[in-house]
């Protein structure tokens, strides 16, 4: 099945993507500090909650090393695991993001050739590149998702036995005290939360909570094995960083609370890495 190529509407499998709004994702969020902090925190946290990132890792140390990058949008992931000798499969169901990696992966032509490009959406995987796969990455995905439960079981029957997930989702409960803080008081009392994924708006279709990953995950034999907050304090500011030196700080501080409780619980993303039982 291909993907919807009319960004007003939603696929058959009730799902959003991004066609015709590729361009407003890239100014919204990456070419905006929220962007580059949410880059900056992965690139600090990456390395440390995921085993096959470390020096050690038995994966790590055969060249045929594959990530299979789901929904990867824009392209910045997968040329972060290209620049630490990955492979890469990358796999977007929205020709326009997926059109921008590709423009992405030809200006560094030095890694282009370890990634690999797909136009499929998640429900499509089992047939096309099915794996069993030792590392799966999955992030800002499941949330405009019509169902997430049932994605989140699709990316376990992707996974080899002992294989990682790093799994980013959009926070609900964030969602929720966002909505307070700008005094949308009645829709947060109300738990009118999901954007329904009309027109140019980018509320997700389905904001998920804490509690439905580590249910689902148990559900679908998968661990969690770490946690964090990805921006946790951003969107709280009443004026975005002034200048480079107040940018640095607050990275800081978010690397410095990310990881610690009750801060963590209020990112706007919540980042696991999930294992599946051998």
């Amino acid at each position: 099945m291909k993907p919807s190529a009319n960004a007003l509407e939603l696929s058959s499998d009730g799902d959003r993507y991004f066609d015709g709004l590729a361009d407003k994702f890239s100014r919204s969020l990456y070419n905006a500090p929220r962007g580059e902090l949410r880059l900056a925190l992965l690139d600090a946290l990456l390395p440390d909650m995921l085993a096959s990132l470390q020096a050690d890792a038995p994966q790590r140390l055969a060249s045929t090393s594959t990530v299979l990058d789901v929904g990867g949008g824009l392209g910045q992931q997968a040329l972060w695991f290209a620049q630490r000798g990955f492979q890469v499969n990358l796999t977007e169901p929205s020709s326009d993001m997926l059109t921008h990696a590709e423009k992405a992966l030809q200006s560094r032509p030095e890694l282009a050739e370890r990634v690999r490009c797909y136009p499929l959406a998640l429900q499509h995987l089992s047939d096309a590149l099915p794996g069993p796969w030792r590392l799966i990455v999955c992030h800002a995905v499941l949330e405009w998702l019509g169902n997430p439960r049932q994605g989140l079981r699709q990316l376990s029957e992707l996974l080899a036995p002992g294989g990682e997930l790093s799994l980013m989702v959009f926070n609900r409960d964030a969602l929720r005290f966002s909505n307070v803080v700008k005094g949308n008081l009645q829709k947060a009392q109300e738990d009118r939360l999901e954007g329904l994924g009309l027109g140019q708006r980018l509320t997700p279709i389905s904001p998920l909570t804490h509690a439905q990953i580590e249910a689902w995950s148990q559900e679908h034999g998968l661990k969690i094995q770490q946690v964090a907050g990805i921006r946790i304090f951003q969107d709280y500011l009443h004026q975005p960083p002034q200048g480079v030196g107040e940018l640095e700080r607050l990275i800081a501080l978010e690397k410095q609370f990310c990881r610690r409780e009750p801060h963590w619980r209020l990112g706007r993303y919540l980042l696991y890495t999930l294992v599946k039982a051998s």
